[in-house]
């Protein structure tokens, strides 16, 4: 089990430099950039998130935007699409594979319970999930 995204394996946390390009044209630096501009349809805001210098600063500005009314039940899918778009890239695409059969877990001390799980809270491991569901992707039964 891998159930911490850091150290060997910061390559599967969102923070990791990872060039995803959206729908709508902008080129974001991570996956959480990608992410969080998605949370709005306010185009000015999303490049402005796409620009933002980190991406935990890229979080917090996806905190105060005006949710898109369908958030809740498109959220799992742009996850999805960005994990895919990120390991297009062929270094990482091995790293996720080397992981194999590795349960990943999104192990966090932040209360995501959701993407993730809290060591003292638990949770749904979305992230996680959507790894594993793009590793099997990327490994097809021969």
């Amino acid at each position: 089990m891998i159930n911490k995204f850091d150290g060997q394996f910061a390559f599967l946390s969102n923070f990791f430099p990872s060039c995803i390009i959206g729908e709508d044209g902008f080129a974001y630096p991570t996956v959480e950039h990608y992410f969080q501009a998605q949370k709005t349809y306010d185009m000015q805001k999303r490049y402005s998130i796409s620009l933002a210098d980190t991406p935990g600063k890229a979080k917090r500005m996806g905190r105060k935007v005006e949710l898109r009314e369908d958030w809740e039940q498109i959220k799992d899918s742009v996850m999805l699409f960005a994990i895919r778009q990120k390991f297009k890239d062929p270094d990482l695409a091995q790293k996720l594979l080397a992981t194999k059969d590795t349960e990943l877990i999104e192990g966090n001390h932040w209360g995501d319970t959701y993407w993730g799980v809290d060591v003292n809270k638990g949770g749904e491991n979305h992230l996680g999930k959507i790894l594993m569901q793009v590793r099997t992707e990327l490994h097809p039964i021969s």
